[in-house]
């Protein structure tokens, strides 16, 4: 059982490098043992499904998080199939894992928008979290958490890339690989994806 546990979900339709940079960060500085690397079924604030299959950004997540032996892809919320509620894999880990430190990772954005996020008050008391900031960007918990959630800044060059950006690249036709691992940019190629 690890002593410290991250906790790392999206949609990763397709993970790139600054997935990998925001993990490993998180990894290196709170000392974490493991990082649970964990795709959403359907992430319930995104407007639109991943583009990508479940299995697709499974496999993708391997690639992006090949060699780090820290970093474990697992298919949780895959198999739970339908809206995934964070609330729930925190539970299932909590209860997994209740002597481990449990630090769900985030990025600036999704800080901001965790208010929204279904039974918020019962989610910050089973995990902390960490947030990566962003160049220029003063990271502050949400005021509506304020003295209810344990946070941590983390601190880590920053990497521009997006997942939007890549996709909207490879409709085009532009075969990039920039932003994305190397592996990832092969199974892309190889699965012909995001092609229309």
């Amino acid at each position: 059982m690890p002593a410290s546990l991250g906790i790392f979900g999206g949609t990763f339709d397709p993970p790139h490098l600054g997935h990998v940079a925001l993990a490993t960060a998180a990894w290196r500085q709170l000392g974490l043992e493991q990082i649970r690397v964990i795709p959403a079924a359907s992430a319930p604030l995104r407007l639109t499904g991943p583009s990508a299959t479940p299995a697709q950004r499974v496999a993708m997540c391997r690639c992006a998080f090949v060699g780090l032996p820290w970093a474990v892809v697992d298919e949780r919320e895959v198999k739970r199939a339908g809206v995934s509620w964070s609330i729930e894999t925190a539970r299932e880990l909590a209860a997994e894992y209740p002597a481990s430190r449990r630090v769900w990772i985030l990025g600036a954005d999704q800080l901001e928008r965790l208010p929204q996020w279904r039974e918020v008050e019962e989610l910050v008391q089973l995990v902390e979290f960490a947030v990566l900031a962003r160049e220029g960007n003063k990271v502050e918990v949400p005021v509506e958490l304020r003295g209810l959630m344990r946070l941590t800044v983390l601190q880590a060059p920053a990497v521009p890339v997006a997942a939007t950006a890549i996709r909207a690249a490879l409709q085009r036709g532009d075969f990039t690989q920039n932003g994305l691992p190397s592996e990832v940019a092969r199974y892309i190629d190889e699965h012909q994806l995001y092609r229309s």
